[in-house]
């Protein structure tokens, strides 16, 4: 790990400042991951910037909308009443990540910032475009398991690890940005990038910005939803497949519905042909069935990830067929 200076500041406006003055520099969170990328020589900021004193914790309802500080932790999120009643789905996702300890110091802001965990990125040794422009994807022809299967390219095939942001897609929050001339939404989905050519960008986040909250719009999903993560072990694993699943049904027809997957993607992956499907059809197995393999249409499997255009359609009916069973 190289020298870096550590700067510490209470506030989001100090924090663009400092931020602004150094081009290396990083916001250190709860550092569950950029601590690891430095440690490995991954990456190298010459500045961090401790941003844990900024208050930026808030978890509360304001008018339709709940808003989630970026420096709350995720056990905070995870247990909060008001996102238990009203987002069970976002509190599952959360309590599926990760272990205890971790979920205790990782912020929303972080997790949603977090690398990929792809073996060929975190190896210095090995090929990698997210780490080093043109030196090629070893995942491509090696050990690639963990990787997608959705919106592939020639230069890159890693997933996004969070579980936290694929309900977030599924519920349609949004991301609210601070610059220099004031804040910026954008819209959840459309926060993180597929990797096309320019796999080093993990998201649309600009330079001189930095994560304030995120806001979450009430829904009708909170009685038939389900966060389904398929993985090697019961915890502390990164997902093979996940789906996060919000019904809304009236008498078995179903009024609403929101769908997503993780470990599948370079980004959260929401199944929208499957969402249009659905709606208004019956709440049946047969209807999921359909929905899912309609989501399968653009799947691609690199050999050791076939398994997953199996078990993606699969865990899609499970999700379903779990969320419509809770009411």
């Amino acid at each position: 790990m190289i020298n870096f200076q550590y700067l510490r500041t209470t506030s989001a406006k100090s924090a663009l400042v400092l931020l602004q003055k150094g081009k290396n520099s990083k916001f250190l969170a709860g550092g569950t991951n950029l601590i690891d990328l430095m440690k490995r020589g991954v990456t190298a900021p010459e500045r961090l910037i401790d941003i844990n004193h900024v208050p930026l914790k808030q978890i509360e309802l304001i008018g339709t909308k709940i808003h989630i500080g970026a420096m709350a932790t995720n056990s905070a999120v995870a247990d909060h009443a008001l996102i238990k009643e009203k987002l069970p789905l976002l509190s599952w996702a959360l309590q599926a990540g990760a272990s205890a300890q971790l979920r205790n110091v990782a912020t929303v802001g972080g997790n949603m910032m977090q690398r990929t965990r792809c073996g060929y990125f975190y190896d210095t040794e090995m090929p990698c475009n997210k780490r080093e422009a043109g030196s090629g994807c070893g995942a491509i022809d090696g050990f690639n398991r963990m990787h997608a299967i959705f919106g592939t390219s020639e230069k890159c095939i890693a997933v996004h690890p969070s579980d936290m942001c694929i309900a977030l897609v599924a519920l349609d929050a949004e991301v609210v940005l601070l610059n220099s001339k004031g804040e910026r939404k954008i819209l959840f989905k459309d926060f993180h990038r597929l990797a096309g050519d320019t796999p080093q960008l993990d998201n649309n986040l600009r330079p001189d910005e930095m994560i304030v909250r995120v806001e979450i719009p009430l829904n009708n999903l909170a009685k038939n939803s389900y966060y389904l993560k398929v993985r090697d072990r019961a915890s502390y694993a990164f997902a093979l497949v996940s789906v996060a699943a919000g019904l809304e049904l009236l008498n078995n027809k179903i009024v609403n519905v929101r769908l997503a997957m993780g470990g599948v993607a370079h980004k959260p992956w929401r199944l929208t042909t499957a969402e249009e499907f659905l709606k208004g059809k019956d709440a049946t197995t047969e209807n999921f069935e359909q929905a899912a393999k309609l989501s399968m249409t653009d799947a691609k499997g690199f050999g050791e990830n076939n398994f997953k255009l199996k078990l993606a359609p699969n865990t899609i009916i499970e999700a379903l067929n779990l969320a419509k069973s809770k009411a």
